[in-house]
């Protein structure tokens, strides 16, 4: 029987006796006790440029002719946007969130006693009959199956319902040590090194740490050079251009006139003088390219509206994917909408959003549902805005989801409203973890794999657990390493360019094996055909 407690709500502290207290930072953030902070910042009118994607006018012809030259991008690398979810602390996915099941893909059913490991009781096993609805346990609206009562579902499907047809997804088994910072979970610097980057940064992180999340990156991957910038509030996103005192004594438009001309004044000089320099042309160039920089950096930012995710009414307001209230009280959601105010506008190659509060063994499970909703309601933010980017047309995204290890149930059930009679969480279990990722694509559901229903399952689930819901490690390499599962993840990006076949290059030394195998850890078609 379960003893009525206190459901914790999504912001409270885990208080966890099998634990000792937290010393470190990353204990702290397993445990809710440290999240990350937000500033309020309200919308005082429409914002102008919605789509930065689009909206980016062009300078004079002549100046716009030197951007190239000088490196400089309206955009992102032409790169998927990819954004990731480190919830910190062990949190569930397999099962009760969505499913898993042996060799044969996600509806290859595991034991009953598996399923209760996983915290769903007998009748709630995906083959049962919910006598609610007359209907099995089983949702595929958003193409990778998930359970029917899964919170991460509800809150996927509260802001981006009505995109299911255009996503799809695959779950990737995998173990990952408990409890710890030290897992190489985070993939950012692979994306990167696979062509994701932004017109002013390569990745953002929603933490200042090397990966920009909780968990590592592998150190193979890592790069000082590009090193994620700190981004968890709207004043971070803000804060990131200065365009200079001329705008604000000057309109935009004034200010943008002024910039160029002083370039074309500053180009007649030093056309006309010799540095007698030995670099001469070399010097000139990256004078005229600071005047070109300064011009477009007006040009496109002078606006306060187009970094903004406070003033962009796409994500707050009545039509927005937050209404006022829910921006201005959560500060995951404000964190969210800044890292994907970047990402999806191709501002940022890459980004990561780390929420706390995943370490939710309480011994209850309606602490755990409630901390789920809500980082599904994240998730569906990112989809939904990227379907919303370049004017409503829509701009494709590869989510990626994961955690440090993972929970498990003893049977016991929570009865409570929120716990739905499904298994408490009970204490860690790194045999129980696994990894998803969603991808939207504008206008139609990316194509698994495979010839036929049994082969595409088996690309919607790469690799699978025991009947007792246990990983099966010698699936294939990701299931027990964890930096070749964030190899797994890179490689599935890459696929989704129709690049696959440039990852030994990019990546060697990989631990993948030969290309037959690293086929079968491939779950899509291509979405797009090298860059958008």
């Amino acid at each position: 029987m379960f003893r009525k407690r206190k459901t914790l709500l999504p912001d409270d502290p885990l208080h966890l006796t099998v634990h000792g207290r937290p010393v470190s930072r990353r204990d702290f953030l397993a445990q809710g006790l440290a999240t990350g902070l937000g500033l309020v910042t309200a919308p005082t009118f429409l914002g102008l440029f919605t789509n930065p994607r689009q909206a980016a006018a062009a300078l004079s012809p002549d100046l716009e002719a030197l951007k190239t030259s000088c490196g400089i991008r309206s955009l992102g690398a032409g790169k998927i946007p990819f954004i990731c979810f480190d919830l910190a602390g062990g949190a569930n996915f397999a099962g009760s969130n969505v499913l898993v099941g042996q060799q044969g893909g996600q509806l290859d059913s595991l034991s009953t006693a598996g399923y209760s490991k996983l915290g769903l009781p007998g009748d709630m096993t995906p083959d049962s009959i919910d006598p609610s609805t007359g209907l099995n346990f089983i949702n595929t609206d958003f193409g990778l199956a998930f359970h029917t009562t899964s919170a991460m579902l509800r809150g996927i499907n509260e802001k981006a319902g009505s995109r299911a047809v255009e996503i799809n997804g695959a779950i990737i088994p995998a173990r990952s040590d408990n409890d710890t910072g030290n897992n190489p979970h985070n993939p950012m610097y692979g994306i990167a090194r696979a062509g994701a980057d932004g017109s002013l940064l390569t990745l953002i992180g929603s933490r200042s740490s090397d990966s920009g999340g909780n968990s590592m990156t592998p150190a193979v991957l890592f790069d000082p050079a590009i090193r994620p910038t700190k981004v968890d509030r709207p004043s971070d996103v803000t804060g990131m251009v200065d365009t200079g005192q001329l705008i604000g004594v000057l309109d935009q438009g004034d200010a943008v006139a002024v910039m160029e001309s002083i370039e074309r004044i500053s180009r007649m000089k030093l056309d006309s003088v010799d540095t007698k320099v030995t670099a001469d042309a070399v010097i000139k160039d990256l004078v005229q390219c600071g005047y070109v920089k300064a011009a477009d950096i007006a040009d496109r930012f002078g606006d306060p509206t187009t970094l903004d995710p406070g003033l962009d009414p796409d994500i707050v307001g009545a039509g927005g994917i937050f209404s006022q209230a829910e921006f201005d009280g959560d500060s995951e959601f404000r964190k969210t909408a800044s890292v994907m105010k970047l990402v999806i506008n191709g501002f940022a190659g890459a980004g990561t959003i780390t929420m706390g509060g995943y370490d939710y063994h309480t011994g209850d499970r309606a602490t755990g549902e409630l901390r789920d909703l809500r980082a599904g309601r994240c998730i569906g933010a990112c989809l939904e805005y990227a379907a919303r980017a370049n004017n409503g047309n829509g701009v494709p995204l590869m989510v990626y989801v994961y955690s440090d290890g993972s929970v498990f149930s003893n049977g016991m059930t929570d009865d409570t409203a929120d716990g739905g009679g499904k298994g408490v969480w009970t204490g860690d279990n790194s045999s129980t973890a696994a990894s998803f990722f969603l991808v939207y694509n504008p206008g139609s559901r990316p194509l698994l794999l495979g010839a036929d229903a049994v082969e595409q399952a088996r690309h919607q689930q790469l690799g699978w657990f025991r009947a007792d819901a246990s990983v099966e490690t010698s699936a294939n390499p990701a299931a027990n390493q964890v930096n070749l599962l964030v190899e797994t993840v890179v490689l599935n990006y890459m696929a989704l360019h129709g690049e696959q076949a440039s990852f030994a290059s990019l990546f060697p030394g990989h631990g993948l094996g030969n290309a037959a195998l690293m086929d079968s850890l491939t779950a899509f078609n291509p979405v797009v055909s090298g860059t958008i």
